[in-house]
């Protein structure tokens, strides 16, 4: 397994107490960085903290989709730690499986808020963070439905896409400085989002994948982790794929 070093960084990593969350703050723990979780799941929070039993390791419980909440916590951790240098938006649910003229409209709004929204919620806080000290690192977790758009998914698929855009836009206004801001488009990992999806939508999705298989936790990990490292010095605005041969462009 890649180390990257993280010594003497801090990151915060939204819905990190478990799936890809929970993977990149293994990763980036084992590689000497301090890591804080903002999830609401007070449960899931507890089993890993005791999974990582690490002193660099702890946790908020934050609502990121409440905009004041975010800038509260965010000026928090900056009372707490000083610099926070990574920020790995990867919290997101999937949504109801429908088509787009029966997808209710209170289930809409709700996976915009949270995939979409709260991405750009937590950019628009941690940005001037990261420009007071001239140096950051955002990764943001898409989809490749972000990019071909899965049927019966117009909700999570729309909120991944505009994921991608963000991305693009916040990597351009930051470029002239040591920030950098990508996003990750995985392929379908075998996580608690599954919970979310119907057993027809999931074969689907697998049928689209080449390698034939669903994305493991430790192989998003990795390619984040070098996002979110010194080592990237060049990337920004750039969409990395994870797809198992399924992306088309």
């Amino acid at each position: 397994m890649n180390e990257y070093n993280f010594k003497g960084r801090t990151a915060v990593i939204t819905g990190g107490a478990q799936g890809f969350g929970f993977a990149i703050s293994r990763r980036v723990i084992n590689s000497g960085g301090k890591v804080i979780i903002w999830d609401v799941d007070k449960k899931a929070v507890k089993i890993a903290q005791k999974e990582i039993n690490s002193k660099n390791f702890s946790f908020q419980i934050v609502d990121i989709t409440d905009f004041g909440s975010v800038k509260k916590s965010v000026g928090d951790l900056e009372k707490q730690f000083g610099n926070i240098d990574v920020f790995v938006n990867n919290a997101g649910m999937t949504g109801m499986n429908a088509k787009v003229w029966d997808y209710p409209l209170d289930e809409w709004k709700k996976v915009i808020e949270l995939n979409l929204n709260a991405t750009f919620y937590c950019c628009k806080a941690i940005v001037p963070h990261m420009i007071k000290n001239n140096y950051g690192r955002i990764v943001n977790i898409a989809s490749i439905a972000g990019k071909e758009g899965n049927p019966n998914a117009s909700a999570y698929s729309t909120s991944k896409a505009g994921v991608i855009g963000l991305t693009k836009s916040l990597g351009k206004e930051l470029s002239d400085k040591d920030i950098a801001v990508n996003c990750v488009t995985p392929a379908a990992a075998k996580t608690r989002i599954f919970d979310q999806m119907t057993k027809e939508h999931i074969n689907y999705m697998l049928s689209k994948i080449p390698r034939n298989r669903f994305a493991k936790v430790d192989e998003l990990a990795s390619l984040v982790c070098w996002l979110a490292s010194e080592e990237n010095s060049f990337s920004t605005a750039a969409v990395f794929d994870l797809s198992g041969g399924r992306a088309t462009y």
